[in-house]
């Protein structure tokens, strides 16, 4: 177990460095850690980027060249609710362009844009793998298929309820 002071919940803390032991190198725990960080801090801040370097062995510009190259890390904050719209190539043939113009009206957000609440974030993304359910959307970790502008409307109803706005 780690001793060097940390900004993660001591269960979070913990995991990292239990993580970091499962590879031959420990860089191979990035991803992963970054995932896990994210979730628990909701985004990739400054803070967060400098101890996942340190814990991992590398400099805080290799894990920012890493969150570069993948649409899930973010490194501002999201929505309490982050609404990912498929418009690939299933999705867009069944509509997932109309689906993402109708969430960008219905939330009155841009694409990564923030709900003035904070309860929503909207995100165009390439592919969540549900091309046979198309068009499709996650939000957070929860998958929504074969969708309609009622439909999705529905499941932005929802989630604004459980966050009770």
């Amino acid at each position: 177990m780690s001793t060097q002071p940390t900004i993660f919940s001591p269960e979070l803390a913990a995991r990292f460095d239990k993580l970091v032991t499962l590879y031959p190198v420990k860089r191979s725990a990035l991803v992963p850690m970054l995932l896990y960080a994210q979730d628990e801090a909701g985004y990739l801040s400054d803070a967060v980027i400098a101890e996942v370097a340190e814990r991992v062995g590398v400099t805080e510009l290799e894990v920012r060249n890493v969150i570069s190259y993948y649409s899930l890390l973010r490194t501002k904050p999201a929505g309490k609710y982050h609404v990912q719209v498929c418009t690939n190539i299933s999705c867009m043939l069944r509509g997932g362009n109309e689906i993402l113009d109708h969430c960008k009206k219905k939330l009155g957000i841009p694409n990564k844009g923030v709900t003035a609440d904070g309860v929503f974030s909207l995100e165009e993304v390439e592919c969540i793998g549900a091309c046979s359910w198309a068009p499709a959307a996650q939000v957070n970790y929860d998958f929504h298929e074969n969708l309609t502008p009622e439909s999705i409307d529905q499941v932005l109803a929802d989630y604004r309820s459980k966050a009770g706005k």
